[in-house]
């Protein structure tokens, strides 16, 4: 039985292109999941696996469906593989059930990895050149330097981080964090 798994990340996201080349690839039982693939815990992935059987064909619409890391990938073809069933992306056009399949999920997902690591990479090399020009990420200051010292000296002298929030219209964790890194 071919058995689809179509997954978005984020509740707003919407799943019909997956669904669609599912049914038309012959799926019988669509799992369908909201929620990022660098999760672990995800309650539709688990029913899958559960679900499966062996003679089964596990189906997505491409690979990054099922997961975001070669790690869990790598686990979870495992659970798959160790159930009897088969796994087959249709973008891919990868099918463990032949050998030159299974070898070619491998190669994609050596290559997955690769180019995610580049891009952390990437990211990082860009962080630290921005930070040598002075540059920092994050969000800006709630206060101007005069604020700041002026709200300590308002603190020393007995006022309320309370009242100080109202007066400096923040909420008062904010006042207090400014308190705890002086």
């Amino acid at each position: 039985m071919l058995i689809g798994y179509a997954r978005v990340s984020t509740q707003l996201q919407d799943n019909a292109t997956q669904i669609d080349a599912l049914k038309k690839s012959g799926c019988e039982t669509i799992f369908e999941e909201k929620m990022s693939g660098g999760r672990w815990e995800r309650p539709k992935l688990q029913d899958l696996l559960k679900h499966i059987r062996r003679g089964d064909t596990v189906v997505v619409w491409k690979l990054d469906r099922l997961s975001r890391s070669l790690k869990d990938l790598l686990f979870i073809m495992d659970q798959i593989e160790a159930k009897g069933a088969g796994f087959k992306s249709l973008t891919e056009s990868i099918d463990t059930t032949t050998s030159a399949g299974k070898m070619m999920m491998q190669m994609v997902g050596v290559f997955a990895e690769f180019e995610r690591n580049m891009l952390k990479e990437r990211t990082m090399k860009g962080l630290e050149y921005a930070r040598e020009q002075g540059r920092v990420g994050g969000r800006k200051p709630k206060f101007k330097p005069i604020q700041t010292d002026e709200i300590i000296k308002l603190y020393k002298k007995g006022k309320a981080a309370a009242e100080l929030a109202e007066l400096f219209s923040v909420h008062k964790a904010t006042v207090y964090r400014l308190l705890n890194r002086k």
